[in-house]
């Protein structure tokens, strides 16, 4: 665990909901937590976040923060995931479970049409009332920078997702700073984490029973004035912010450094460099079957990843078969059907499925979105059953690469 490293709790100072305002940082207990998730819920929000259910740390609706997962940490490794309790550990001193923003903001299954025929003629009819609004709190640097390259995807296009962008624009965010890592992080690597930069509305970063917390927009403050109203929150020395603001940095240190945590193995990393070019030069390399002698093609990777986008669309018809919902539902580039064509798949090897996803992640990317697809959530390597490490494959072929090729 991480060591204990909190400020003197400071003398009262106030901050009356009037002062709020965008940059400010206030101390905000457990308890005035309560009363975030209580705002937001009365603002007609749905709010979710962090708990404990079926043995990990999961997404699930929040209406009180004793359901937090106060005192648990995750043990993280490939192919291996645990749940433990310690006592001297926080509210979020988990790291990040199956679940991410993508699981909202573009859902497994969606509706994305209705159809109904009278008389013989088709006619389209409304969407479904949308949901209300939802508020995620708990969420991460790795997993607001998969958001970022995720609206790349949605939003940054001629054609733009109607359906991720009306949940998008609603969208709350109360981000907090990492202060342990799991075995599987890599964030430092790919300069997403642990720290969290911006894109949020609140951020908190933990001290012993109370939370730093940093406005990131209008909406945060306003959500934290209420939260306020006739009890006044206390603002945050310049020290105690540079207080904040390092144990972040002293997290990516230890990361940087590999170093280990007592009774936790060492982070992950991967080197970032050339990697592009590196992936493309080597089309052949004989780690693609290497690696492909283990995988099980069983798409989990594909489906705990926070930017993953593949999907496919169906037609499902009630029994008269005169009312015809269209779905949208995640689909994976390890299955044989993905890369059908005129009757075959062009990807019938595992591995070549691998290899496409690997190459689309680390190097496609970049000439399409101009960003690497990958955030060092690590979650790919956790939950994949049988412990394939993406770092692991990605410094086989730099470290022993076939004659180089031109770059396509």
């Amino acid at each position: 665990m991480h060591p204990e490293n909190h400020p003197t709790r400071p003398e009262p100072r106030g901050v009356g909901s009037e002062e709020l305002s965008v940059g400010a940082s206030v101390w905000l207990p457990l308890d005035r937590l309560q009363g975030v998730i209580d705002a937001l819920r009365a603002d007609g929000m749905r709010v979710v976040g962090p708990q404990v259910a079926e043995g990990a740390v999961v997404y699930r609706d929040l209406e009180r923060t004793s359901d937090l997962p106060l005192g648990w940490i995750d043990e993280q490794d490939g192919g291996r995931y645990r749940l433990t309790q310690q006592a001297e550990a926080g509210v979020f001193d988990h790291v990040v479970g199956p679940h991410s923003l993508k699981n909202f903001l573009f859902p497994s299954r969606d509706t994305i049409g209705r159809f109904l025929r009278e008389d013989g003629t088709w006619k389209q009819l409304e969407d479904l009332p949308p949901e209300p609004p939802l508020a995620v709190l708990g969420v991460r640097a790795c997993d607001l920078a998969g958001l970022a390259i995720q609206d790349r995807v949605f939003l940054g296009g001629e054609a733009v997702d109607p359906h991720y962008r009306r949940r998008r624009e609603s969208l709350f965010l109360v981000a907090v700073n990492c202060r342990r890592a799991a075995a599987t992080c890599f964030c430092h690597s790919t300069g997403c984490g642990p720290a969290v930069t911006g894109g949020f509305d609140l951020a908190l970063t933990e001290f012993s029973g109370r939370f730093l917390c940093d406005i990131g927009s209008l909406r945060g403050a306003e959500m934290l004035a209420k939260a306020a109203a006739g009890s006044p929150l206390d603002r945050c020395t310049a020290d105690e912010v540079q207080r904040a603001r390092q144990q972040s940095a002293a997290l990516e240190q230890a990361m940087h450094a590999r170093r280990e945590v007592p009774g936790e193995p060492r982070p992950r990393s991967m080197e970032m460099e050339g990697l592009r070019d590196l992936l493309f030069n080597n089309l052949e390399h004989a780690r693609w079957d290497d690696v492909a002698s283990r995988c099980l093609s069983c798409t989990n990777c594909t489906l705990v990843c926070p930017t993953c986008f593949c999907a496919s669309v169906t037609e499902v018809a009630d029994l008269s078969g005169d009312h015809v919902e269209r779905e949208r539902h995640w689909a994976s580039c390890f299955t044989l059907d993905h890369a059908r064509m005129h009757g075959e798949s062009v990807r019938s090897s595992t591995a070549s499925r691998y290899r496409q996803w690997l190459t689309h992640k680390l190097a496609g990317w970049i000439d399409q979105f101009g960003t690497s697809g990958c955030t060092g959530c690590g979650r790919c390597i956790t939950w994949c059953p049988v412990g394939i490490d993406l770092t692991e494959e990605v410094a086989a072929i730099r470290d022993a690469p076939p004659p180089q090729e031109a770059t396509p």
